[in-house]
């Protein structure tokens, strides 16, 4: 009961988050001039406030257990909460518009060609100025996916961010569903991953992708064990959403029972991914990942280690470090997936606040205490990031 009611904390301050970055003027919206102010500070502190009640109820449920149903219900309340106000804090979703828009309506191929060469699409005017001369980043599952919402949405930025924060809003439920099958404890499970506050903003708010190929992840490891050739198809899924999941691929195939069909799985739906990539982009969707690979994001962990005068490479050792480990525990039968995409979020130089699904995610349906901790530590951390404080 008590753990239900704090859950209903995290709901109310939500609400009063957005209801924050709803206000006229308010900074919080995408694209809003960057300006501190009331707002930013009734922001920041409704979603610190709640992500404090979303970590107790957290204990308390480990200590005294709770009902699937409420937690369920409580989930679905928080996830959908930031429907209610603007586009959060990020542009992205006019990004996949835009790439989705250079596909459908002016026949070019977004891996080739920067949205900076139509100036006047709606869609280039909405997304961040500093992605418009960058191509596409994406995989070819989600650039196809993009196309067609950008079909959907017509010439509405509002509609179409709207659309992208839906599918992500939905995509949120799914991937508490998913926890639920999958944890060990499964209510517990639903409410690390769907009371966390911060995914809240993130997707209903901002509607960013990473929850998809999270979906895709959680449900190739409940797939594994019954039907491990579709469990190969969904991680070839996840990568063509954003190729960071084959970075999982191999723990999770050292640990599976069936990793053969698995991998034979995935190379039947990869090849046939990569054949329809082939045709509609041709070799250029293989690029996709060098941009970013290049950038560095300011609350990446080596961009702060490097402020300090320390080199970036330092913050990829506590990885290297675990890598025989982890390889180990693996073979013994235990993946320890949310620790390692914990590590992986703490050496990447390009770090951003919705990343973390990728850690909460695989933490919740683990039986793990180090990557329960070092996972809400980086949730904690990434809280205030792009919050114009």
């Amino acid at each position: 009961m008590k753990a239900a009611l704090l859950g209903c904390v995290v709901a109310g301050l939500l609400a009063v988050a957005t209801a924050a970055a709803s206000w006229p003027g308010s900074p919080l919206r995408a694209g809003a001039p960057e300006r501190s102010d009331v707002l930013s500070v009734v922001f920041l502190a409704a979603t610190a406030c709640a992500f404090a009640a979303y970590i107790a109820a957290l204990l308390l449920l480990r200590r005294r257990g709770g009902a699937l149903a409420a937690a369920c219900a409580l989930a679905i309340a928080i996830q959908l909460v930031p429907l209610a106000g603007p586009l959060l804090l990020s542009q992205d979703a006019y990004a996949y518009w835009d790439y989705g828009r250079l596909a459908t309506q002016h026949d070019a191929n977004p891996y080739a060609v920067a949205p900076s060469r139509f100036p006047a699409d709606p869609a280039a005017r909405a997304m961040a100025p500093a992605w418009r001369r960058s191509k596409s980043v994406y995989g070819p599952v989600f650039t196809g996916a993009s196309a067609g919402l950008a079909q959907a949405s017509g010439r509405s930025g509002e509609t179409a961010a709207f659309a992208y924060r839906l599918a992500a809003a939905t995509g949120m439920l799914a991937l508490v569903a998913v926890a639920a099958l999958v944890a060990p404890v499964p209510a517990f499970g639903v409410d690390f991953v769907g009371w966390n506050p911060l995914l809240a903003i993130d997707f209903a708010g901002g509607g960013h992708n990473d929850v998809w190929m999270m979906v895709l992840v959680l449900g190739a490891l409940a797939l594994a064990a019954r039907h491990p050739r579709l469990s190969g198809s969904s991680w070839a899924l996840a990568a063509g959403v954003k190729w960071i999941a084959l970075g999982l691929l191999p723990l999770s195939l050292l640990r599976g029972p069936r990793a053969r069909a698995v991998a034979a799985g995935f190379l039947v739906a990869a090849s046939a991914i990569a054949a329809a990539a082939f045709l509609g982009f041709g070799t250029t969707w293989l690029t996709a990942v060098v941009p970013v690979a290049q950038r560095h994001a300011g609350w990446a962990v080596p961009s702060r280690l490097g402020a300090l005068g320390l080199p970036g490479w330092l913050a990829l050792v506590p990885l290297a470090i675990a890598v025989p480990w982890l390889v180990r525990s693996a073979r013994a039968g235990r993946g320890r997936l949310g620790l390692t995409s914990a590590l992986l979020l703490i050496g990447t130089p390009w770090l951003l606040p919705w990343y973390a699904v990728w850690a909460v995610a695989l933490a919740a349906i683990e039986e793990d205490a180090v990557a329960w901790v070092l996972t809400l530590a980086l949730c904690a951390y990434l809280l205030p990031d792009r919050v114009p404080i």
